[in-house]
């Protein structure tokens, strides 16, 4: 029962209205990392008539060659995969095909969820703007990817989140995002099979009001949701700055641009969560990053997504089981730009 999806039906009537699908993959053992943003975007206020804006951005990361990222015009399929889509019936896989114009990077990918989705959940903030976001890990993708104009293929497992709402990015303000998956499972013996643990941590920090900030630490056991922190149980620290070297902007144009600066990616984010005898601790460690620069429609001032990679540790205790998980990780920290 319930829409066709990804999304409720109902027109994009607002400007600022936007609806994303969001792809984020490492591998399952050393190698090549893959995110994607799809997005669609409200009419202009003084042309209501047109159509939404579609918008889409496929990033790749090679240990040996670094980023490379198409710009937001990758090509994209009219209907992409979604594990919001119903039905959607588990153990079936179906195509994901993103592609830069210039044909790399590329994604040729068969996706499988293996999991269930977190409940949905909304952050309001501003003048009647809002969030609402709703994610899944764990899943399993193969196939064949092509990065600095080679083909390989992979085997990559991820998370897929989609997002709606009505906001700007300056009240938007900021937040930081990431996911932690333990892929030690041999995947070859069962596809379908979800990984032994997830976990999924989100922070929303707007501009406005006071108490607008919300966030949430979800821990997932065998594909099933088995724990959700609130953020009045969250306790967020970040120690160091990753260095700028570290850093690349994307897409490639906004390099020419002369983009401003943002605030510095911390280069470790440690999150503690505590509810009843449920503890965890979430330590991870950036090593590179891609910052996608978007447009703002409200201010010129440019608002950015950094995507970063690096190892990170979990170790908790979740319905009086232990928890560990020891992988590579992706986490977003986002903001505007700021003044030199």
């Amino acid at each position: 029962m319930g829409p066709a999806g990804p999304f409720p039906e109902g027109a994009l009537c607002h400007p600022l209205d936007r609806q994303w699908l969001h792809y984020a993959f490492v591998s399952r053992r050393p190698g090549v990392a893959m995110v994607a943003n799809l997005s669609i975007l409200g009419p202009p206020p003084d042309q209501p008539h047109l159509a939404p804006q579609r918008m889409a951005i496929l990033l790749m990361h090679d240990p040996a060659t670094g980023w490379e990222s198409s710009q937001f015009n990758a090509e994209q399929p009219d209907v992409p995969w979604s594990s919001f889509r119903l039905p959607h019936p588990y153990g079936v896989a179906a195509p994901l095909r993103l592609r830069a114009r210039t044909g790399s990077p590329q994604v040729d990918l068969m996706l499988q969820r293996t999991g269930r989705p977190c409940t949905s959940q909304c952050a309001p903030f501003g003048d009647h703007q809002h969030l609402r976001w709703q994610s899944e890990p764990g899943v399993s993708a193969v196939g064949d990817v092509w990065v600095d104009g080679k083909r390989r293929e992979v085997d990559l497992v991820g998370y897929h989140e989609r997002v709606r709402g009505r906001w700007s990015w300056p009240e938007l303000g900021g937040w930081v995002f990431g996911f932690a998956i333990d892929s030690s499972a041999d995947s070859s013996a069962d596809s379908s099979a979800p990984p032994p643990a997830s976990v999924v941590f989100t922070l929303i920090q707007p501009t406005g009001p006071a108490d607008a900030a919300t966030g949430s630490v979800m821990v997932w056991r065998h594909g099933r949701l088995r724990r959700h922190f609130s953020r009045r149980n969250l306790e967020v620290v970040v120690q160091g700055e990753l260095d700028r070297d570290r850093v690349v902007i994307v897409p490639p144009l906004a390099a020419t641009l002369g983009t401003p600066p943002t605030a510095p990616v911390p280069r470790r984010l440690v999150i503690s969560a505590r509810s009843g005898d449920d503890w965890l601790v979430l330590d991870f460690d950036a090593a590179t990053a891609a910052r996608i620069v978007n447009a703002s429609e409200t201010s010129l001032r440019p608002f950015s997504v950094h995507e970063v990679l690096g190892p990170c540790s979990v170790e908790g205790v979740i319905g009086g089981a232990p928890l560990r998980i020891q992988a590579d990780g992706v986490t977003e920290f986002a903001g505007g730009a700021i003044d030199d």
